[in-house]
């Protein structure tokens, strides 16, 4: 089973916006890292002529078959061949794009070449064929018109990370940084010795990449569309795609709390928010609404960002958003550095585990974004680099063994409301951390990244995103298409 951690020579070098990347949901291992893989193979053929293309076929393997039809594999397949970018592509044009190839059966390959292709014969789930370094794989077959065959391998080993088969992971993205991390303790000794926070650090290992005016634009784009996406999911009432009629819950919660109070934005409606006051209960209230909006939007194919994973979206967004409303931390510099810390947080779980449910569970997902989400507000509310590490290993400490149990293979059940628990454990995290003495905690938060990826290696495979346990089969379904 793959690992994060890189062996050999190799090392990975994670900017910010590996970790955050924006994209569609509803999965970034099962939507967004197939999308990547279906536009990198696009690139490879294109070098001997996307015209010369005659028929392509793509197989999907292990976790990518059997919860890719509730997760949209086949349709970030489709797109991705078709040359789309998941950053940009409308989607409300999902839909009508992916009902086009199936009725027309052909598709506009790379946007430029007009081939025949039929999914139902020519995108292929092997339910019960997996490949061994991950759970997570597709394999595209093209053939051309001059007798020439193709074939590559990819695998989409969590929160948007893909690489091909016979690549060391990361193996194209070194970049050689003032400050290299691959664990907590070489963190806090980058910390200790430059005297920054861990954004700091961050900030300047981000200038090996670009200007840093260029990150902070970047950064707060990021910022937008997790705050658009808060916002429009607040706003959207109705039944979430798929068969399993979950009902939109964000819109409700979030009619009861503004009551009859009138806002047109979303800096109207934070004035809004901030007017009911900051008791336990009203907060609460919010926290959870923040994170069932995120993650209803991206159940419903809307664009989100990965953070570190688009199931797992919902809880750095829903706590950022807390910070701003409730701790006023609606300042730039503030949200920047938020994003900045979590994302090296993220980064460290990537190289030292994973962030892959299917190769994890749910600890990887959920367990990493709460982790991620506590370390930010620590540093946001004033903690010390020591109490933003204590925090994140609090956070993932109790969510170690959480099991990915997906209900008709959907990011629907337990999965939203997994967010909103993750959410609040990050907080509370954070709390204690702040209240606490980390030079007398137990657990270092490496401990806790090692003991993640050892329980991964234990967990039945039945509890890694296949729907062939736990929640999974105990709730009869009558699912319908979507």
């Amino acid at each position: 089973m793959q690992r994060g951690k890189q062996t050999g020579t190799t090392k990975e070098s994670i900017s910010v916006f590996d970790i955050f990347k924006i994209g569609i949901g509803p999965s970034s291992s099962h939507t967004l890292g197939p999308w990547k893989a279906a536009l990198r193979f696009i690139h490879a053929i294109s070098r001997y002529g996307l015209s010369d293309v005659r028929h392509v076929k793509v197989l999907l393997y292990g976790s990518l078959a059997k919860t890719g039809k509730g997760h949209g594999t086949d349709v970030a397949v489709l797109l991705g061949l078709c040359g789309e970018d998941p950053e940009t592509f409308e989607v409300n044009e999902i839909t009508p794009r992916i009902q086009q190839i199936g009725r027309e059966k052909k598709m506009l390959l790379g946007k430029t070449t007009e081939i025949a292709f039929d999914p139902a014969q020519d995108l292929i789930f092997l339910f019960t064929e997996s490949l061994q370094y991950h759970p997570n794989a597709l394999t595209f077959l093209c053939s051309f018109n001059d007798g020439r065959e193709m074939a590559e391998t990819y695998y989409s080993i969590g929160g948007g990370f893909v690489i091909k088969e016979g690549e060391e992971a990361g193996a194209g993205n070194f970049v050689e940084l003032p400050f290299p991390i691959d664990k907590a303790e070489t963190l806090l000794a980058a910390s200790r010795a430059t005297q920054l926070p861990i954004s700091g650090v961050v900030m300047e290992n981000e200038k090996k990449w670009r200007g840093e005016e260029e990150t902070r634009a970047g950064v707060m784009r990021i910022w937008e569309t997790m705050r658009d996406c808060i916002y429009r999911g607040c706003h959207t009432d109705g039944t979430l795609p798929g068969g399993l009629n979950v009902t939109r819950r964000a819109h409700g919660l979030n009619k009861k709390l503004t009551g009859d109070r009138t806002y047109n934005n979303f800096d109207e409606w934070l004035e809004v928010i901030r007017s009911g006051g900051q008791s336990f209960k009203y907060t609460l209230d919010w926290v959870s609404c923040f994170a069932l909006a995120v993650n209803e939007e991206n159940a419903s194919f809307g664009r989100v960002v990965t953070a570190p994973t688009n199931g797992a979206a919902g809880v750095v967004p829903a706590v950022l958003q807390y910070f701003i409303a409730f701790c006023d931390g609606y300042e730039e510099e503030k949200i920047i550095r938020f994003l900045m810390t979590a994302s090296e947080i993220g980064s460290i779980f990537k190289k030292g585990a994973t962030l892959s449910a299917a190769m994890g569970g749910c600890q990887a997902e959920i367990g990493v974004s709460s982790s991620m989400a506590a370390a930010a507000l620590t540093e946001s509310l004033g903690g010390t680099t020591e109490q933003c590490m204590q925090a994140a290993e609090i956070a993932m400490e109790h969510h170690l063994g959480l099991t990915c149990d997906p209900v008709g293979g959907l990011v629907q059940v337990p999965c939203i409301e997994r967010n909103t628990m993750g959410a609040i454990k990050a907080i509370t995290a954070a709390q204690l951390a702040l209240q606490s003495n980390p030079e007398k905690a137990r657990i270092s938060l490496d401990n806790v990244v090692d003991t993640m990826y050892e329980t991964a290696l234990d967990m039945n495979h039945k509890y890694k995103e296949t729907a062939e346990g736990g929640l999974a089969i105990q709730v009869p379904l009558g699912l319908t298409e979507c």
